[in-house]
């Protein structure tokens, strides 16, 4: 491992959630708290960073492009296999 690649990700594990938090709003509004908008390179970092503290420090179905296993048109699918698959007897 490079060492830029070592500070990287120690500056990541150390950084507190308030940090992460004004990083990811930062890419969300395209600016910095103070107004300046963001650089297409600063954009680039800030996300990267962003998703490299999410790994470290977030479950997995809060971070950044976190899709379920399943999408709702297979959960509709096995429902409807369970259901005529049920035996009715009329009486």
């Amino acid at each position: 491992m490079s060492s830029m690649t070592t500070d990287f990700r120690t500056t990541v594990e150390t950084m507190s959630a308030d940090v992460y938090a004004s990083l990811k709003r930062a890419v969300e509004l395209g600016k910095w708290p103070n107004g300046e908008r963001l650089k297409p390179e600063q954009v680039g970092l800030c996300l990267q960073t962003v998703i490299a503290w999410e790994q470290i420090h977030a479950p997995e179905e809060q971070r950044t492009g976190y899709m379920a296993q399943t999408c709702q048109s297979s959960k509709e699918d096995e429902q409807e296999k369970d259901e005529s698959s049920i035996l009715r007897f009329e009486v």
